[in-house]
């Protein structure tokens, strides 16, 4: 039976993690020194995330694609992913700088990795310090220029750089070249896929002792070289018990809801799943075409929730105000 699904979030140790979103979990394991990532919807092979609530419970996002397939994604998206979900959306936390790196497109990582591409969004969140990112070039780049850039430690200087504060977002299509610095901490939306291609890491030791590898060749492969001329980062501003756009691709629709009374969303029109990120608060979610006790699920910052694309008539109860991005393939 489908009912609004909540996932266990996969949890992940990084070098640069951070100690903010460790705080929204209850699972996360002793020998972590921080939470860097947490994945709260993944279809990614080595982990998914599994169903936290309802009949379903310990059964994966596959589990449920295998046996729901169209009445879980909705029919237009069943027709172009198959038996493998579309996104994958997590948040990070990160204390140090990540390293400056790239993705690549739908056809170069079908080709070379087997996988789709990766074009992502941020959201920034609140965090303790002045959050930052890096964001295209700031002039037009060749080989020479990076390859000389890395070896004296001055590739930084060649990016965009953009201070960012809550509500800010960012739009990263694949072949941009992107970092996101010290103190910042977002939620992401992308495509399903785990391909990163690192230019520079600051020369930075991993725990086994090395260096950190990097892969430029490939990132010289599929990086757009040109000036970033328009920047597709944005401050869309809140329409209280509205829905806002953030971001409008041909891989995701991303809208903010914020809300401090009760509101009814109705999604018959759209053919697709829709999957909510609390960046804010605590809500609670009713499938009113739901015939099961599961139909209501709470959701608090760092959960999301996965509405079925069979269920259509959501109401969304805030505990005082809540945040929600709104997600689904239009």
């Amino acid at each position: 039976m489908l009912y609004p699904f909540k996932f266990r979030a996969q949890l992940f140790h990084k070098l640069w993690g951070g100690h903010t979103i460790e705080k929204w979990y209850d699972h996360v394991p002793a020998d972590y020194e921080n939470v860097g990532e947490a994945w709260v919807i993944s279809d990614i092979e080595k982990y998914p995330t599994e169903v936290s609530n309802g009949s379903h419970a310990g059964d994966s996002l596959q589990d449920l694609l295998e046996v729901y397939m169209d009445e879980l994604v909705g029919e237009k998206v069943y027709e172009v992913f198959g038996n493998q979900f579309p996104l994958l959306m997590k948040f990070i936390d990160a204390s140090d700088d990540l390293s400056i790196q790239v993705h690549p497109d739908d056809e170069y990582a079908l080709e070379n990795e087997q996988s789709a591409g990766k074009t992502e969004m941020w959201y920034v969140l609140p965090s303790q310090g002045k959050g930052s990112i890096y964001l295209g070039w700031n002039q037009t780049m060749n080989a020479s220029l990076i390859h000389a850039a890395i070896a004296d430690g001055s590739l930084a200087k060649y990016l965009q750089h953009m201070d960012v504060k809550e509500g800010d977002v960012a739009f990263i299509p694949a072949g941009t070249v992107h970092a996101m610095q010290r103190d910042t901490i977002v939620a992401e939306i992308q495509e399903n896929s785990d391909i990163t291609y690192r230019l520079y890491d600051y020369n930075r030791v991993g725990n086994d002792g090395r260096m950190r590898p990097l892969k430029l060749d490939k990132a010289l492969d599929v990086m757009n070289y040109s000036q970033t001329k328009e920047t597709t980062a944005s401050h869309p501003q809140p329409v209280v018990n509205g829905a806002v756009n953030l971001c409008k691709s041909p891989y995701f629709t991303a809208n903010l809801l914020t809300l401090n009374r009760s509101v009814q969303r109705d999604y018959a029109p759209l053919d697709s799943f829709v999957a909510f990120m609390c960046v804010g608060g605590e809500a609670s979610l009713t499938a009113l075409d739901c015939e099961t006790e599961d139909r209501t699920v709470s959701l608090k910052i760092g959960e999301a929730v996965l509405i079925p694309a069979a269920l259509n008539d959501i109401r969304i109860e805030p505990k005082g105000e809540c945040k929600l991005i709104e997600i689904y393939i239009d």
